[in-house]
């Protein structure tokens, strides 16, 4: 667990001063608000025998892009599903929806090219995972997909900040991942504030017992990718869950630009 208190706002502020040698945020980027709110229904809390329907229902109910949990069973306990699921998936919902794979899996490099060829649009990969993120960074834009670069609650922010301004997303998990159903980590949101304030257009995600009871926080902090499972999926108005979720999220932006 990450320390919370002195001890972590002490660690932030020195990694802070060392950001301009990371070259984390090009001239001029600090004024830019290139991001946007963004929600994406956690499917792996549908129903898993009708899976293709249930994400034609997502998208229905406005929602942005489709977040997908891919678990080894090494790297996270459980297992989920791999590249075939992917590659039915996208061919029962059409080229539109954005696939933003959550790879939960100890060899994340074994599936760069598989996930590429069934549709995947994001390669997310955990930090823990690999020891030569930037190999895989490459590797993962020659497939011709988007990089999420994500790490567990365990994970100090340090670890990441070194790529973050190589990838296009960065996700701050705020339950362990691997299971469903988690308490929301409130002493993650350290983390994202920092890293919104040292890469203001960078899309940020959060992932864990995120819902209406828990968004704003994640949105004042900093988060524009919200990544929501049985809130969503669970609930009997999904369109109504989501437009919530992102009107707290735009809000936050706008207040954001806005105070600067």
């Amino acid at each position: 667990m990450v320390p919370t208190g002195n001890s972590t706002m002490l660690r932030l502020a020195r990694l802070a001063a060392s950001v301009p040698r990371l070259h984390a945020h090009p001239t001029n980027s600090r004024h830019s608000m290139a991001y946007s709110a963004k929600i994406g229904p956690s499917i792996l809390s549908s129903d898993l025998s009708c899976l293709g329907s249930e994400c034609v229902r997502m998208m229905e109910c406005g929602a942005d892009y489709l977040h997908l949990d891919v678990m080894d069973g090494h790297f996270v306990p459980n297992i989920t599903f791999g590249h075939p699921m992917v590659e039915c998936l996208r061919k029962t919902v059409g080229q539109d929806p954005f696939f933003d794979m959550h790879m939960m899996v100890s060899r994340p490099e074994q599936w760069v090219k598989p996930m590429a060829a069934a549709g995947a649009s994001q390669y997310t990969f955990h930090v823990e995972a690999t020891t030569n993120p930037g190999n895989l960074i490459k590797e993962i834009r020659e497939s011709g997909m988007k990089v999420g670069l994500a790490i567990k609650p365990g994970t100090t922010v340090e670890e990441l900040a070194p790529w973050a301004n190589q990838v296009d997303m960065a996700l701050v998990m705020t339950v362990e991942p691997g299971f469903g159903g988690q308490k929301f980590m409130e002493d993650m949101m350290p983390k994202v504030s920092w890293l919104r304030s040292q890469f203001p257009s960078l899309d940020i995600e959060v992932d864990g017992g995120v819902g209406p009871d828990t968004i704003h926080k994640c949105a004042e902090a900093g988060a524009n990718m919200i990544v929501s499972g049985s809130a969503v999926i669970g609930s009997d108005d999904p369109r109504s869950v989501i437009a919530l979720l992102r009107t707290a999220v735009a809000e936050a932006i706008q207040k954001r630009s806005l105070d600067r």
